[in-house]
């Protein structure tokens, strides 16, 4: 094997010419057959192609040309461009979607006037023939077309029932109209159905049209969040002097100023003056946030009172708006494993349909009697019409689309479908201590040293700055500019500590049990303050060398004042809640009460963490994890619905499914039912379809006819297509009213 052949990539790129959820089979299908290709997926709603693939033995081209191959197209441009030539051509598209319908309408108006009320007078067939041509012929000219396409690969999709009902009902009008003899002489009238040609057409444009429009709603989110971003900056060149530059050429480093009321276009580090900036974009939250030297800004907030100057530290896709970007359009692409099942049954029913259509006429012509030919050909179009596989493929998609923007909308980032179903069902949630209960700003209360000798405080200083431990950076904070000393075997023992080497002497800095494992003694002095700090709930840390402990530190971190009630609200949804920390039991138990936790476990290294999971998940629950550090990473990964602080560390963020920005824990609940929402209008969606489906072919094929002599009207079958999507898409976007 080539070592080109050892790796995939994962692209996405948007199908362009995709009418309804068959056509999105059909052009999966033909994907995941290419040599190379390890899986594809393609999203009706999102009109998008997710391919992971070998770059060594296929690439875009070769994919380019297999969807080609079955009518439809891949665009290829590069991402910056992908969104502007996305909009141009749906644009464009809409454009043209509205003049066919308005004309279609228009046209179709006196033909259904002359059907109705004008049949008997002369020449009305002629008259309704002249009507109804440029509407089939010309506004409907694409369903044929993409028929045409589809039969060429042995395919069909939606556009082969349009082209199929409406071709024959026009090509059936016209015979009878022309040669109205050939059914005299058999005893039967010569009936013209150029109104259902003409009317179908119409109405399902008018349907696309409508469909088009409400899709276009769902992807809102998106729209709102690229469109944070300011085209131009202002850069402060070395001489002092101010440039406007565009967003595109800004790299890292560079020093950018921001007046009141500007959008903040990259992420950086604010190098002088103050403000409060809106962070509501990304976070959900109203308040603005001041902001003062040192500290960050991101891409999408808007500036709202003082100016202020940043350097660029995060620009292109590096930022964090466009990391939320990605995370957003990867989630609303994605699938619930429901749409799997739903995905197999839009890939065969069109087919299915022109069965049922084929069968309906055959009935109804050994069947039906002297009327048997033209009732059965009747029946069998309004069948062809009246099935909507569109209904189907857009009931779970948009449901997901809406939900996961209006996730975003909040500050609740959704990684994918699957852990969106799968949150409604979370009965209980694991909760770490610093920095998902608590702010996760620890700050150092207090340092007392043996014998008040604080010679190695440059010792201490050096081993915690190389710490990635949340409490080393209150210790660092608390020693400020204080000058670092070179170390050398620094080893971070997991759960426990650090240590490290400085002038042939071994120096230990953690927990209590970090010092008992290598027999250090502690001074009863020293002893005693941490007591005192235990019962206070403050949390103690301890610096040792190989023989003493020489000194003790307590460190305080504030619970967020929304925790508490967060715990109130998932317990009172039915869910069991458990902390579980590295700190000391006197912590823990002081937060439990603080916060109204009933359950919770203190000194529990990363893995016991991940088995503590383990064991709940034995016990039948589904479990959330929650936490925002790099010891809480394996605990994340062996959760069913991993969820991470958006203010902790970056690999937290990387495992998870869900991301909470503002690093509330109120936002948990709000995902939760979220969730619930989703999964509620993704079934109404599925039942609406399915029952739409299942009760409309028989009707139009005629089962009621033998009782009360009812056949549905071509026309009024047009109409329930068109709706019947519409109703889906429109259920979906109610979503968005929901709090």
């Amino acid at each position: 094997m080539a070592a080109n052949d050892l790796y995939t990539i994962k692209q996405v790129f948007p199908v362009l010419g995709m009418t309804c959820a068959s056509c999105a089979a059909s052009a999966e299908s033909i994907v995941n057959f290419q040599p190379g290709v390890k899986s594809a997926s393609v999203n009706y709603a999102t009109g998008n192609l997710t391919v992971e693939f070998e770059p060594g033995r296929t690439d875009v081209i070769q994919l380019q040309k297999a969807v080609q191959s079955v009518g439809y197209d891949l665009l290829l441009e590069d991402e910056e461009q992908r969104q502007e030539a996305l909009e141009a051509i749906y644009a464009q598209k809409y454009t043209q979607l509205k003049k066919k319908a308005f004309w279609a309408v228009l046209f179709s108006l006196p033909v259904v006037v002359l059907g109705m009320f004008a049949m008997d007078m002369p020449y009305a067939n002629e008259m309704m023939w002249v009507f109804s041509t440029p509407v089939v012929i010309w506004l409907g000219r694409d369903f044929f077309i993409n028929a045409w396409k589809q039969a060429k690969y042995r395919s069909a999709n939606m556009d082969t029932l349009v082209a199929l009902s409406t071709g024959i009902a026009y090509l059936f009008s016209v015979f009878n109209m022309l040669f109205p003899a050939f059914w005299h002489k058999r005893g039967l009238h010569a009936h013209v159905y150029f109104e259902a040609a003409a009317v179908v057409i119409a109405f399902i444009l008018l349907g696309k049209l409508l469909e088009e429009r409400a899709k276009g709603s769902t992807s809102s989110a998106i729209r709102k969040l690229m469109g944070l971003q300011p085209k131009t900056v202002t850069v402060v060149l070395a001489d002092g002097s101010l440039r406007q530059t565009p967003l595109d050429q800004v790299i890292p480093g560079d020093v950018i100023q921001v007046k009141p009321g500007e959008k903040i276009a990259v992420d950086g580090i604010v190098t002088s003056g103050t403000s409060y900036v809106d962070e509501s974009m990304l976070s959900g939250e109203p308040i603005p946030v001041a902001k003062k030297i040192a500290e960050k800004v991101f891409a999408g907030t808007i500036n709202q009172r003082g100016a202020f100057e940043f350097k660029a530290i995060n620009v292109g896709k590096e930022t964090m708006l466009a990391h939320i970007i990605k995370m957003v359009q990867d989630a609303q692409g994605s699938k619930a494993p429901v749409q799997k099942l739903v995905d197999k049954i839009a890939g065969i029913f069109v087919p299915a349909v022109m069965g049922i259509a084929t069968v309906t006429f055959m009935l109804w012509w050994v069947l039906g009697g002297e009327n048997g030919i033209v009732q059965g050909l009747q029946a069998a179009i309004t069948v062809l019409i009246i099935a909507c596989p569109c209904a189907l493929g857009l009931a779970t998609p948009t449901a997901i689309m809406v939900g996961v923007g209006k996730g975003a909308e909040n500050g609740i980032l959704i990684k994918d479908a699957e852990s969106l179903e799968l949150a409604k069902r979370v009965t209980a949630v694991v909760l770490d201590k610093t920095g998902t209960i608590t702010e996760g700003k620890p700050l150092v209360m207090n340092i007392v040293w043996l014998d008040n000798d604080d010679t190695s405080k440059n010792v201490l200083l050096s081993m915690e700055k190389r710490s990635e431990h949340p409490l080393a950076g209150a210790v660092v904070n608390h020693f400020g500019d204080l000058p670092t000393i070179p170390l050398s075997n620094f080893e971070s023992i997991t759960g426990k500590g650090i240590n490290a080497r400085h002038n042939n002497e071994n120096y230990f800095a953690g927990s209590k049990r970090l010092l008992e494992e290598n027999n250090i003694r502690i001074d009863v002095s020293l002893q005693k303050q941490a007591e005192e700090w235990d019962k206070l709930s403050v949390t103690v840390i301890w610096f040792a060398d190989s023989r003493q402990a020489l000194c003790v530190i307590g460190i305080s971190d504030k619970v967020k004042e929304t925790s508490a009630m967060a715990v109130r609200q998932m317990q009172g949804m039915g869910i069991e809640l458990y902390m579980l920390t590295g700190d000391n039991h006197a912590t823990a138990r002081s937060i439990s009460e603080q916060t109204g936790l009933r359950y919770y476990k203190a000194e529990v290294l990363p893995q016991q963490k991940a088995d503590f999971i383990k064991e709940l998940q034995g016990k039948g629950k589904v479990v959330a994890m929650v936490g925002d550090g790099i010891n809480d990473s394996a605990a994340l990964a062996t959760a069913d619905i991993s969820i991470a602080m958006g203010k902790g560390a970056d690999i937290a963020m990387d495992v998870a499914k869900m991301t909470i920005i503002s690093s509330d824990l109120t936002r948990i609940p709000q995902a939760i039912r979220l969730s619930e929402k989703i999964v509620a209008t993704i079934r109404q969606n599925l039942f609406w379809a399915f029952i739409y489906n299942l009760i409309g072919i028989p009707i139009a094929a005629g089962i009621l006819y033998p009782v009360n002599g009812f056949l549905l009207d071509p026309m009024v079958a047009g109409a329930a297509m068109a709706l019947s999507s519409v109703s889906v898409v429109s259920n979906s976007l109610r979503l968005k009213l929901k709090k």
